[in-house]
């Protein structure tokens, strides 16, 4: 089952109870993941999340002496305590053209209100551009030509322009949407850094479209202050622009200005080496920050080495190659503080500390959760499965003979929470979840013991009691055991009770259920609901990507290929299925019929169910090819059917079987031209505010479309509209975020 969906549209959920006020909770741990080595953060946010981006030197050997850094990765989070890591969002290793892929920038573009990461190819290659609607991708090159914006050797829309280090760019969006963004480092003969006189940074400005930027706004950000060294970064607070950057000496200074561009006036320290009570957490080595204001506090993201050097007594996880005590220069970890301004508009110095940030409200424990999801943790570890153009499936690995735990903090319960659900494989029986209250071996509130489900790629639900879980809980931990490590993978997780949403069930694909008689087409399966449960799942594929070459539904999880009359689905798995809404106009009995195909010798099945009984006959489909090009007609028995609304479900009972379509009654079911989407047909689409309030419905050609008319109030009630919106496709479910100011 495809669960990313579920998370993005979970701003479509109705608050079910007010909480007056936040809880007494503690304060937050840093750094925000004690099993990864993250560097080089970036920050933004909106008005939902906070959002950071962090490079990984989880490559570099334990005994490194240079940097192995090739991924990045994505967190997010609404309270400032409880983070969502939803692992590599962009991997340099599997994208044509980049070399490594080091410090980068994030920011929100008030234009379209997606994100936008600027990133550098390794050492010095250049500098690129990419976007996404959601943190956890996919993320694409928006630029014309898929170039780089500034490549050192050709290829880019601008060299670098004498600049010593082509390297760690930053993003910055003004009020008035103009985008900015910024780049340099080292010192070079024509670029040089000196005390005082500093001009190794470029400012250059985006093009409203992302799909390059003006060449001729290039402009020196030059500054004085201590010898700089690389790190730029704008940010803007209460009409001043900021421009911090990494010193020399390993600080961050900074210099404002009224004008984005520039000149700036050197300041002062922002931050100083990342130390706690004189103790330096940062081996004393390189300094890197990110900036950004969330719902009216300011925090800064940077690295520090508190994990490789077990600060604190967290716990020193091994390198990547297994070894103990990795070299802190070249294993670092993120952490995030609260800053502040003085009234004049300067930066007070950072205070650094263990604790992070204070909570700033309750954690719903009432929705769906990726599976790493906390506040702290201990004995796991994760895995991320990323490949170009697609969202990461991101796993938790527990090290589960161990103390192995995550905690969420400031869980707010409401009446009562009833039950648990996680979504896990497991390759070995006895696995187990135990959820705790207070410490990870505090107050018992359930056991959820895991299905054996065979390998740690097929994924099964299950579900268990709780109890003695109400009100406010300060710290609950989910904590796993088991016999073995690395046998379990847990993918999502969430809680059922008094504070539940009731899941929105599944509608028919084209918002109409099939009357039969009929031939269904097998792509067209109903779309899913939101929330957990049978009555919102319309389809459970065993993996999250659609992994067809149909380009058609790839929002969902179901692998669709081209085949048969158009469209069919294919790399199927035995326990998979998809259901469909139909009408059945008279008792009686119908026939079943269904076209097929498979390049194996045997073993290929499946079976039709009404309301979950078997109807018909299991279709066993014998090779009718070399490959799955060939289609036959099949037989599939009959079903007694009575007269009303009813659901199919399509289940594979044999792996490596395409299925192209079913007929319920005597139907023609020859070949014939495969009905493609028609991109000018109109669709229906409703409009939701925050709290899940319906505020339209219309239609529209496509999305493009139905955000351009609620935004510029062609449609009645858009002209009230303020603030964050959720347009909805009827159809296919799609969903887009758009925000309007009236």
């Amino acid at each position: 089952m495809d669960y990313r969906k579920a998370w993005e549209l979970t701003s479509l959920k109705k608050a079910a109870y007010l909480v007056a006020g936040l809880a007494a909770f503690g304060l937050a741990d840093n750094p925000i993941s004690s099993y990864h080595y993250l560097a080089d953060p970036g920050a933004a946010a909106d008005d939902t999340y906070f959002y950071v981006i962090t490079d990984s030197d989880d490559p570099a050997a334990y005994n490194a002496e240079g940097y192995s850094i090739k991924a990045l990765y994505g967190f997010r989070t609404k309270d400032m305590k409880n983070w969502t890591d939803f692992g590599i969002i962009y991997d340099a290793r599997k994208v044509d053209g980049i070399g490594d892929i080091w410090a980068s920038g994030i920011a929100v573009n008030p234009n379209d209100h997606r994100l936008y990461i600027v990133f550098p190819d390794g050492g010095g290659g250049g500098i690129g551009l990419i976007g996404a609607d959601s943190i956890a991708g996919p993320w694409t090159n928006p630029v014309s030509g898929n170039k780089k914006l500034i490549n050192n050797w050709g290829g880019g829309l601008a060299d670098c322009d004498g600049i010593g280090w082509c390297f760690d760019p930053a993003i910055f969006f003004d009020d008035d949407g103009q985008g900015y963004f910024t780049f340099g480092g080292g010192s070079s003969d024509s670029r040089p850094a000196n005390n005082n006189n500093n001009d190794i940074f470029n400012i250059y400005k985006l093009n409203k479209d992302m799909k390059g930027f003006d060449v001729s706004s290039k402009t020196h950000l030059k500054i004085g202050g201590p010898k700089a060294m690389e790190a730029s970064y704008i940010h803007k607070y209460k009409g001043n622009y900021y421009l911090s950057y990494s010193t020399a000496d390993l600080r961050i200074a900074y210099g404002m200005s009224k004008n984005p561009m520039g000149p700036y006036e050197y300041k002062g320290i922002f931050m100083g080496n990342p130390s706690i009570n004189g103790q330096n957490i940062n081996a004393n080595n390189n300094n890197h920050h990110g900036i950004a204001e969330f719902k009216g506090h300011w925090y800064v993201a940077y690295h520090d080495r508190r994990i490789a050097n077990g600060y604190d007594g967290l716990e020193k996880i091994p390198a990547e190659d297994g070894r103990a005590n990795p070299n802190p220069a070249y294993h670092r970890s993120v952490s995030v503080d609260e800053f502040y301004y003085n009234g004049d508009g300067t930066m007070k110095e950072l205070t650094f500390t263990k604790e992070g940030p204070k909570q700033i409200e309750n954690f719903d424990p009432y929705d769906w959760y990726p599976a790493l999801t906390s506040s702290k943790q201990k004995g796991i570890r994760s895995r991320s499965n990323w490949s170009p153009g697609k969202v990461a499936e991101h796993l938790l690995l527990p090290l589960s003979t161990k103390e192995s735990w995550i905690r969420v903090s400031g869980v707010d319960f409401g009446t009562a929470a009833t039950g648990f659900t996680v979504q896990a494989a497991s390759t070995a029986d006895g696995n187990k979840i135990e959820i705790h209250t207070g410490s990870a071996s505090g107050t018992l509130a359930g056991t959820c013991t895991l299905k054996n489900t065979g390998n740690k790629s097929t994924f099964a639900e299950t579900k268990c009691e709780v109890e003695g879980l109400k009100g406010i809980v300060e710290s609950l931990f989910l904590v796993f055991k088991g016999s073995q490590d690395s046998t379990m993978a847990i993918k999502a997780w969430g809680f059922e009770g008094s504070g539940s949403t009731p899941p929105t069930p599944q509608t028919p694909y084209g918002d109409k259920a099939v009357t039969i008689p009929a031939k269904i087409e097998a792509e067209n399966y109903d779309v899913p609901g939101t929330g957990r449960g049978e009555e919102a799942q319309s389809y459970s594929d065993n993996e999250s990507e659609n992994q067809g070459d149909a380009e058609f539904r790839t929002d969902l999880g179901v692998d669709i290929v081209l085949g048969g009359t158009g469209k069919a689905i294919g790399y199927t798995a035995a326990g998979e299925w998809l259901e469909y809404s139909i009408v059945v106009p008279e008792d009686g009995e119908y026939t079943l019929k269904a076209s097929a195909s498979t390049g194996m010798e045997n073993g290929a099945s499946f079976c039709l169910l009404v309301d979950g009984k078997a109807v018909g006959d299991t279709v066993k489909v014998p090779q009718t090819g070399e490959d799955w090009s060939v289609y036959e007609e099949f037989e599939a028995g009959k079903a007694n059917l009575t007269k009303g609304e009813h659901i199919v479900r399509l289940e594979i009972t044999g792996d490596n079987v395409n299925v192209d379509w079913f007929s319920i009654g005597e139907v023609t079911t020859g070949l014939h031209q495969d009905v493609k989407l028609n991109a000018s047909k109109v669709a229906q689409y409703d409009v939701f505010d925050l709290s899940g309030k319906k505020l339209a419905s219309f239609t529209a050609r496509n999305m493009v479309e139905a955000t351009k008319m609620w935004r510029d109030g062609s449609v009645k009630g858009s002209e009230k509209a303020c603030g964050v919106n959720l347009i909805r496709n009827r159809t296919t479910g799609m969903v887009s975020k758009i925000r309007t100011a009236k």
